[in-house]
């Protein structure tokens, strides 16, 4: 599993960036939003990255932060019929933080304006991720201004499932983690603590 990559960045286009580490050239598939957070040709980078395998190819997705990548993981895992290329549409289309309030607030017209989703797509996305993985109740909280500690939670918890776990099971690990935990602890913190009680 290639999780990020850390380099110069050597060309990049709205859809695709190369990412030069110790002399490899690493082709990277991207959204919109990553490109324009991107430096100049020659300056240093990390993309956050997910590695799609099939059987004709490796295919290697790069975001610039961890909310990208989650989102993207979250709806070609939990959401029928989205690949890698909707989900990079989607990622195009608006930012994080717009599409989980479009989500908690069932805002179906603002989804299905984003190209390449329609109508029939953004329920889909809207049904599954509220109704398989608890998601919205999530974003909902986040949204009506929850505690620093209880977002970073949420956020953990999201991160959790876009990895394939079952929201209860998450949930309960990230629980069980912060009742352990002395202070605030970041997300990234909660998410290594959660992950260690899952795979212990």
């Amino acid at each position: 599993m290639i999780t990020f990559l850390k380099g110069l960045l050597d060309e990049s286009f709205p859809n695709r960036a190369v990412v030069d580490v110790g002399g490899v050239g690493y082709a990277v598939h991207i959204p919109i939003s990553t490109y324009d957070a991107l430096p100049g040709p020659g300056q240093p980078v990390r993309l956050f990255t997910h590695l799609q395998v099939r059987e004709d190819a490796h295919e290697l997705y790069g975001f610039a932060s961890e909310a990208e990548r989650d989102l993207f993981r979250l709806l070609i895992n939990q959401v029928t019929g989205v690949g890698p290329k909707l989900a990079l549409a989607v990622l195009s289309g608006m930012p994080v933080a717009t599409f989980k309030a479009c989500v908690a607030g069932n805002d179906l017209a603002a989804l299905g304006r984003i190209k390449g989703v329609g109508k029939k797509t953004a329920e889909r996305i809207v049904v599954e991720l509220r109704d398989k993985v608890g998601v919205a109740a999530a974003w909902q909280a986040a949204a009506a201004g929850a505690p620093a500690r209880q977002s970073q939670a949420n956020d953990a918890v999201l991160a959790l499932v876009s990895l394939g776990y079952r929201q209860p099971d998450a949930a309960k690990a990230v629980e069980a983690f912060l009742k352990e935990a002395e202070g605030e602890p970041a997300t990234d913190a909660i998410l290594r603590g959660a992950l260690r009680l899952l795979t212990s």
